[in-house]
């Protein structure tokens, strides 16, 4: 102990430098026996022995150094060393080795004193998931994604696909339940989780219409005491009552929701009791509902109960409450921030950029929509009390003005009195003057109410064929607001009644940019390609619009037209097929399918289409011929009879239809009906030539004592239509200034009598009757040939027969070959019917000469025998008598 210094007894703190420390003397190394074991062996990196004395690491024995048997030996400092025993205590160690290294390392070594240089962290050691909670907490995440993916699926519209998942998320979670009860940890059963997968059920049974079945999965869930609040489900079980229309359960299911919610979740009790309301209202008991709803806007106001509680008074029909219940729904606040907040200032750069991006963001859609929806219940809700209110409707929507102007809502007050005028147009008063006034005070307004009021004004003029007016309002309209749809839809249908068909599409290509939604502006659109004959461009139009408009009936009946103007008759009759699959009874539908059918040679399908044409619109002239001329065509005359009678009926004045009934009956071999019916057409036409014909025939085949009768009368009436056309030759012989002036008197003279009729259109049975048999065509044309002659000429010279024979007085004086002789017959033959008028006997209406034949065009006789008239006729010396003029 000579060699320990302790540091209180130096008086000089900086002695012992200079002092040898046998320690760092390496030569006796070799000799040092425990050196020399602890090189030669693992005995200096074996672990340290429990240390039987305190300080101690190596048993009994205390160490000094790191050399463990050696002598401890005194620091330069004077300092006690480490684990030396002084006054025999042992000192407690404060380090076996210095941090960093240890004695085994080397010389060379590296220093590395986090141990990097062995390699990475081994991992980790596996989870043996063969335990019991391992397979419990792996189960638990399978169910919950289930949930989770058929809410998702639900969220992309496929409910069934959702309802799979939750049934599946039902089934492991049942699975769950049943391994947990055979593991004894029924305690630690999962109710949330199982809330959850019965819930989820419930709902997707809902949304694929599965009622009895989400009603038995929400009574599980009702019933379940362990489940809290879940009293709350009933509101989800009534919901499902109403869609059934189970009214009463619905109710008692809502009340008794509505027991089990405190007072402190107001918001929730005041849907529910909305709810209740309007299953009143459905169930007609009015008196309940306004009890609800007046609650609820003492409570709690909203735009849509104070909309209700006004319909429900309107039901019952209490004025005055339908007036306190208005001004109720327009004091609601919206509680949305007010326009001038999203105006940008000219100062703040920031503020401005801000305002940018906020200006049409969700928040503010949400704003609009709400404004939005106010306006329209307070617009639907005026329209709907101002005729109630008041003795006129005028009256109550004043009331309603004056209302709205008092309200935050001033700017609805103009679209009240469009309303108002608006509401006299559907009234059909198109005369009214305060609807035009009404408008006309909006010229001055501002721009949209402007455009509105004149948009309205361009249509009521329209409307009255005012054109001139229509088309000045239409330019008021455009002006006040250029990307008004209906202004410029207004506009070029005005430019289209002037037929500027291309201007006209230019608007409304002008108005479908601005309004991608406005049909009218792609249906007018294409009208005008149509009318410009830019047939493929119009068809494009129309197919587009038919994708908007899909059971469009107009829209498909002009694709239809424009694919027969095409030339393309299948893709024509498909669109028509089409469109009598939306529209079946329409008649004129199916005589164009009639008709295109006809026209490919398919007579079985035109017939079928002409005929539920005719059942659903008998009258249709056109169709009655069609069908009796396929009748005759196909040798089924008796059948024809049926369809030429009822033509008959529509046109009691056309001698042709009684003749095409009487050649019918002629046809089918029954001569005694023909007989009569000849008969009864002479008592009314008793100048119809063809008639006196066949008359003359049948009574000559039968042998009837009348037959010399009808000759005479037969060969007078032709003698007076031999006079008639040899007066109209006569007078094309005049002057020039005869002729002027006969066309001038006969101008005056047609005014005066009865207005020519047009004369029957061609249809498909003159082409028809063109493949009669050859025995037919010599028939007719034995006794027609000289009425053919007179027919060729009136259809020849149609404008010209009636002037020159109601003018033949003047016609005297012009003409050298006349004289005297034509003085004596003019006011005989003035008398007589002309030769383009029908056949009446009831007035002195003139006749109508250029009749058709109702089997069909006759054949032309030679002009073998054509000559010029000659002045010295048999009749040169006589007059007429009066047994040769119409009985």
């Amino acid at each position: 102990m000579e060699n320990v210094h302790l540091a209180e007894e130096e008086d000089d703190l900086y002695s012992g430098y200079n002092d040898y420390n046998p320690t760092f003397d390496s030569e006796d190394l070799d000799n040092d026996a425990g050196f020399q074991q602890a090189v030669r062996t693992s005995h200096g990196r074996r672990p340290p022995m429990t240390a039987k004395f305190p300080g101690t690491a190596v048993g009994a024995r205390p160490l000094g150094t790191s050399f463990g048997s050696r002598v401890p030996m005194a620091s330069s400092m004077g300092r006690p060393m480490t684990g030396a025993i002084q006054d025999g205590t042992a000192r407690p160690m404060t380090a076996v080795r210095a941090a960093g290294y240890t004695s085994s390392l080397t010389r060379g070594s590296t220093f590395d004193p986090l141990g990097q240089s062995k390699g990475p962290a081994p991992p980790l050691e596996a989870k043996n998931e063969d335990t019991l909670d391992e397979k419990i907490k792996i189960m638990e995440k399978k169910v919950n994604d289930l949930i989770e993916e058929s809410c998702m699926a639900h969220s992309l519209g496929a409910s069934q696909l959702a309802l799979e998942k939750a049934k599946e998320a039902g089934r492991k979670e049942r699975a769950l339940v049943r391994q947990r009860e055979q593991s004894g940890s029924a305690d630690h059963i999962n109710l949330d989780l199982t809330y959850s997968v019965l819930f989820n059920l419930a709902n997707q049974y809902e949304n694929n219409d599965m009622y009895p079945e989400a009603l038995n999965s929400y009574q599980v869930i009702v019933k379940n005491k362990m489940f809290s609040n879940a009293g709350r489900l009933k509101v989800n079980m009534a919901n499902i009552y109403f869609k059934q229309k189970n009214y009463p359960k619905a109710i008692k299911f809502y009340r008794m929701a509505l027991d089990q919610i405190s007072n402190t979740h107001k918001e929730m009790r005041i849907k529910i009791m909305q709810n209740i309301g309007v299953v009143f209202v459905r169930m007609g008991q009015y008196s309940d509902a306004i009890t609800s709803f007046e609650h609820i806007m003492s409570e709690s106001p909203n735009l849509t109960v104070g909309y209700n509680l006004i319909l429900c008074y309107y039901a019952i029909g209490d004025k005055e409450r339908m007036k306190k219940a208005f001004q109720k729904l327009i004091c609601v606040p919206l509680g949305i921030a007010e326009e001038d907040k999203y105006i940008p200032s000219n100062d703040d750069t920031h503020t401005n950029m801000v305002i940018e991006a906020i200006k049409n963001d969700q928040l503010h859609q949400m704003e609009r929509e709400r404004k939005a929806l106010a306006e329209k219940f307070i617009m639907t809700a005026a329209k709907l009390i101002a005729p109630a209110i008041e003795p006129s409707f005028a009256a109550g929507f004043d009331w309603c003005v004056e209302m709205v102007k008092s309200s935050q809502y001033v700017e609805l007050a103009n679209d009240l009195e469009i309303n108002k005028a608006i509401t006299y147009l559907r009234q059909k008063d198109f005369n009214q003057v305060e609807a035009v006034q009404i408008l006309k005070t909006f010229e001055k307004k501002d721009s949209r109410v402007k455009s509105a009021a004149a948009t309205n004004l361009a249509a009521l003029y329209s409307l009255e064929n005012d054109y001139d007016q229509a088309d000045r309002y239409a330019d008021l309209a455009m002006n006040a607001d250029r990307y008004n749809p209906a202004a410029l839809i207004n506009k070029g249908n005005t430019v289209f009644v002037k037929q500027d068909y291309e201007k006209a599409a230019e608007f409304y290509k002008e108005a479908f940019r601005n309004d991608s939604s406005c049909t009218e502006a792609l249906y007018n659109l294409g009208l005008s390609y149509k009318k410009l004959n830019r047939l493929e461009e119009a068809l494009d139009c129309f197919l587009k619009l038919h994708a908007i408009l899909r059971n469009s009936a107009q829209v498909m009946y002009q694709v239809a037209d424009l694919y027969e103007l095409l030339e393309d008759p299948q893709q024509a009759i498909e669109w028509l097929m089409k469109l009598i699959s939306v529209t079946p009874t329409d008649p004129k539908v199916l005589v164009k399918l009639g008709e295109l059918y006809d026209s490919e040679g398919d007579k079985s399908q035109a017939f079928q289409h002409y005929y539920e044409s005719f059942r659903y619109f008998p009258s249709n002239i056109d169709v009655i011929e069609w069908l009796g001329a396929y009748y005759i065509e196909t040798q089924f005359c008796e059948k024809a009879i049926q369809y030429f009678e009822r033509a008959t009926l529509i046109q009691p004045t056309q001698v042709k239809w009684q003749l095409m009934v009487a050649s019918c009956y002629r046809r089918s071999g029954n001569y005694q009906k023909a007989l009569e019916t000849y008969k009864d057409i002479h008592r009314k036409f008793p100048e119809n030539v063809e008639c006196l014909r066949f008359l003359v025939r049948l009574c000559t085949d039968m042998g009837l004592k009348e037959v010399q009768e009808y000759a005479t009368k037969l060969k007078k009436v032709e003698k007076m239509k031999e006079i008639r056309e040899q007066r109209v030759k006569s007078g094309r012989e005049g002057s020039a200034r005869g002729r002027k002036e006969g066309r001038e008197g006969s101008a005056g003279s047609a005014g005066a009598s009865t207005p020519a009729r047009t004369p029957p259109k061609k249809t498909n049975t003159m082409e028809v009757n063109l493949d009669m048999s050859e025995e037919t065509f010599l028939e007719v044309s034995q006794y027609c040939q000289a009425y053919t002659e007179i027919k060729a000429v009136s259809h020849t010279e149609p404008k010209q027969l009636s002037p020159l024979l109601d003018s033949r007085k003047d016609s005297g004086h012009s003409s050298q070959g006349t004289g005297t002789r034509g003085e004596r017959l003019s006011a005989k033959i003035r008398s007589l019917p002309s030769s383009h008028e029908p056949y009446e006997t009831s007035s002195q209406r003139e006749l109508d000469a250029p009749y058709v034949d109702p089997l069909g065009p006759q054949m032309e006789r030679p002009k073998s025998a054509a000559r010029k008239w000659q002045e010295d006729d048999d009749f040169a010396d006589e007059e007429l008598g009066d047994d040769l003029l119409p009985e």
